[in-house]
């Protein structure tokens, strides 16, 4: 017999023992890797903060001042918040990412009230494992990505 034929051979019966023993194996709960990464589908929970919530509105205001500091090498800064109201909840099909659309205006420290767009979504922070906040200043999205003027960041 060819080496060739042994090596098929030793791989075919390693192959037909995993399934076996896969096939007999005793059934036990999904371990916390498989839970997160395993799933066979999405499943929300729809538990999403308010708008008027002081986490999300925190989370906009870190973020703001970032991006201007960094990128644009601005100290624009988001100081206060009004008329914060929410949009729509999970305005698409069910089974599709839980998200609060939220509306309202900013005042910077320039001294300018601006409209700001933004959401407030399930499973989308940091490795989705945390709610995640994406929004949107109307006049201040100078990378254009929710261009034209946040339409893209509203539902």
């Amino acid at each position: 017999m060819s080496a060739t034929r042994k090596y098929v051979r030793l791989l075919a019966t390693a192959a037909a023992a995993a399934l076996l023993w896969g096939v007999a194996a005793e059934s036990r709960a999904a371990n916390l890797f498989e839970l997160n990464f395993w799933l066979s589908g999405p499943r929300y929970d729809a538990v999403v903060p308010l708008c008027e919530e002081s986490w999300p509105l925190l989370q906009i205001q870190e973020a703001f001042a970032e991006k201007e500091r960094r990128f644009w090498n601005s100290e624009l800064k988001i100081v206060g918040f009004e008329r914060v109201h929410e949009v729509k909840f999970m305005p698409w099909a069910s089974g599709t990412i839980p998200r609060r659309f939220c509306s309202g205006r900013v005042l910077t420290n320039d001294g300018h009230a601006r409209t700001i767009h933004y959401s407030i979504a399930e499973n989308t922070g940091f490795a989705g494992a945390s709610t995640g906040v994406e929004w949107c200043v109307v006049g201040l999205d100078r990378n254009w990505a929710f261009n034209p003027s946040c339409k893209m960041a509203r539902p």
